[in-house]
């Protein structure tokens, strides 16, 4: 019996097409809870998908600093937030939470 080869997963493979990132965005938000830095996060999949050099052309923004807001462990600041979601083409949309 041969060796099975495993690779560490990276969501940034499977995030092809503008709806698979909206999708992707939308199920993490609803998974976030109170957990700004798992969207962040989920925000820098996403961006590592686009491609950071042109989040940060896009943004004015540091390639370094963008790295650092969106890898779940910094603490980004909502306007830098709404900055990469403008430049990656993406809104946020208040919904109301249904308390059934």
């Amino acid at each position: 019996m041969g060796t099975v080869k495993l690779r560490k997963w990276d969501t940034v493979e499977h995030l092809k097409t503008g709806e698979d990132m909206v999708l992707y965005l939308q199920a993490c938000m609803d998974e976030a809870g109170d957990e700004a830095a798992f969207i962040a996060a989920a925000l820098g999949d996403i961006a590592r998908a686009r491609g950071m050099s042109q989040l940060a052309k896009d943004t004015g923004l540091g390639r370094e600093s963008l790295y650092k807001a969106l890898s779940g462990e910094g603490n980004p600041s909502f306007g830098t937030i709404l900055k990469v979601m403008h430049a990656l083409g993406l809104k946020l949309q208040p919904q109301a939470i249904s308390h059934a």
